[in-house]
């Protein structure tokens, strides 16, 4: 399932084709990354040489890509997002998460056409949806908070990376996107009606990997952990030659960078242990998708969420 949409302009970044690169015991670490903001802080962290020997970024344009190398045993592991998690546990991978890399509050959006000024009036629309896990959980809101039944729309299964084009050909009237397509839409006329900060603590970004893959690799994924937090660092404190950086990876403006920021929330190495901590908000957001997934049929039972996060790769101090 593609979560986020790729960034045409991000370069550079270590991507074997799958015959090539794989997640054998022994070989290198293979995590996949699509292009989203939260991912950022580790392109940074390869950028400027800290992440550790041994471990590749496989760039992919979208999650769905990550999922199949995940269950192919091509990667060790991905960032996706804790529903994707869940449905992929469900179909037998056995996946932990063991980094929070961000909270949606305002970054996944249903952008629509001018004339659509309410929920209501989306009624009759056509709307792109990437139909799998946040997909669907950003639709299966909205049609709640619209109080329309799945039948009075048209849903269009149009990953973000396809939606400008339909757009543009006048083959829809809404969108479930997020950056940088609800940018790129908005300069095309469209406006934002409803977004995630509706309902949040339930889109997280999150590294997943497989624990069948971690034998002899602990320490590696220590220092991939503390890498993100390195680059998430560098995002803050030196937050314009980032985001310049980010810029021209994904061919928007500085300042569309910074607003794509605006509805995230990027929690530090402190962020991190309250989520993995005793009745967390990790565990809270996991218990909360349960219901809303077995409710919109995206899952068929809950997840017992066994095994579901690991803290001990978090970093124990500062991280330099």
């Amino acid at each position: 399932m593609q979560r986020r949409e790729c960034l045409a302009m991000l370069a550079g970044v270590a991507s074997l084709p799958f015959w090539l690169s794989g997640c054998s015991l022994g070989d290198d670490m293979v995590i996949g990354l699509h292009p989203w903001p939260g991912y950022e802080p580790l392109y940074l962290a390869r950028d400027f040489g800290w992440l550790p020997e041994g471990v590749v970024l496989r760039r992919g344009d979208n999650a769905g890509e990550s999922l199949a190398g995940l269950h192919s045993g091509e990667l060790c592991g991905a960032a996706l997002t804790l529903d994707e998690v869940l449905k992929a546990r469900a179909e037998g991978l056995p996946l932990t998460v063991v980094l929070v890399f961000n909270d949606s509050v305002g970054a996944d959006r249903v952008v629509a056409r001018p004339e659509i000024t309410s929920l209501a009036g989306l009624a009759g629309a056509r709307i792109a949806v990437e139909r799998s896990a946040v997909g669907s959980l950003v639709l299966y809101k909205l049609l709640e908070a619209a109080g329309l039944g799945a039948d009075q729309v048209e849903v269009l299964d149009l990953p973000p990376d396809r939606q400008l084009a339909a757009w543009r050909r006048g083959e829809i009237e809404a969108a479930v996107t997020y950056e940088p397509t609800a940018s790129q839409l908005m300069r095309e006329g469209a406006h934002s009606l409803y977004d995630s900060s509706r309902f949040p603590d339930m889109i997280l970004d999150v590294l997943a990997v497989r624990r069948d893959r971690l034998r002899g690799r602990s320490d590696t994924l220590e220092s991939l952990v503390a890498a993100h937090f390195r680059g998430l660092a560098h995002l803050r404190v030196s937050r314009e030659d980032a985001m310049r950086r980010i810029a021209a990876w994904r061919g928007l403006s500085f300042d569309e960078v910074r607003a794509s920021y605006a509805g995230m929330e990027l929690p530090g190495v402190v962020g991190n242990r309250r989520y993995f901590g005793p009745g967390g908000r990790l565990l809270g957001a996991a218990g909360a998708l349960n219901e809303v997934m077995v409710a919109s049929g995206l899952l068929a039972a809950p997840d017992r969420l066994e095994d579901l996060m690991e803290a001990r790769y978090l970093p124990r101090g500062p991280v330099s």
